[in-house]
């Protein structure tokens, strides 16, 4: 009954003076707009299908769903090729719903009230094919009122921790999970902060690096 309400409550969307903000349970981006990314000048070339997170709590092996999603993929790749998201963390971490990561902000200790809005400063068109189900992983991204096409951040991802089907048809699903679901779930199960801290882990959980294959 208790997750009945919290999946309500997640649909919810409060417009309050033009500001879109999404309820506890939406994963969100909320930096500022900026431009879409060009996407021709990507592509992958080298057919990588997977990727495995390698963080403080043990790895994640991602496989991409390259043949649906194409510029995620493409874009996700470029990030970990550069070592974009070395030293990022989950930031936000709700039981029974999701792990929130890729912001770069998040190196940064002392940015802590900003984690959550930052970003390489474009967005992803949306690519909203696929469901929210347990394991797979996705693209955060502003409000409809500010982003009616729905577009990508450009870094920041979810893995849903269950099914998720009140997020389908809004949001980019680009992997799932291989291996490494027990190391999901450890970071799920994480303490979190004090309430009204952003879902913040109490300690640390860090993508140290990613390697491809």
């Amino acid at each position: 009954m208790q997750k009945d309400i919290f999946v309500l409550v997640g649909v919810v969307i409060l417009v309050v003076g033009g500001i879109f903000f999404f309820t506890r349970n939406s994963p969100e981006n909320n930096m500022t707009t900026g431009e879409t990314l060009p996407i021709n000048n990507l592509n992958n070339s080298e057919k990588i299908m997977s990727a495995t997170l390698h963080t403080s709590k043990g790895d994640i092996k991602i496989e991409f769903f390259e043949a649906q999603t194409p510029k995620t993929v493409a874009n996700f790749l470029k990030l970990a090729k550069e070592g974009f998201y070395n030293g990022t963390k989950f930031h936000r971490v709700i039981k029974g719903f999701m792990i929130q990561g890729g912001d770069p902000l998040s190196k940064d200790d002392i940015k802590i009230d900003l984690w959550g809005t930052g970003g390489p400063g474009y967005t992803v068109p949306a690519e909203i094919k696929l469901k929210n189900t347990i394991g797979t992983v996705a693209t955060a991204r502003l409000g409809d009122n500010i982003n009616p096409k729905k577009d990508s951040s450009g870094s920041q991802f979810f893995i849903n921790t269950v099914d998720n089907p009140f997020l389908d048809n809004n949001y980019t699903v680009f992997g799932k999970i291989v291996s490494g679901m027990d190391v999901v779930t450890k970071i799920e199960n994480a303490p979190t902060l004090l309430p009204g801290t952003a879902d913040r882990p109490a300690g640390a959980v860090v993508i140290e690096s990613i390697s491809l294959e």
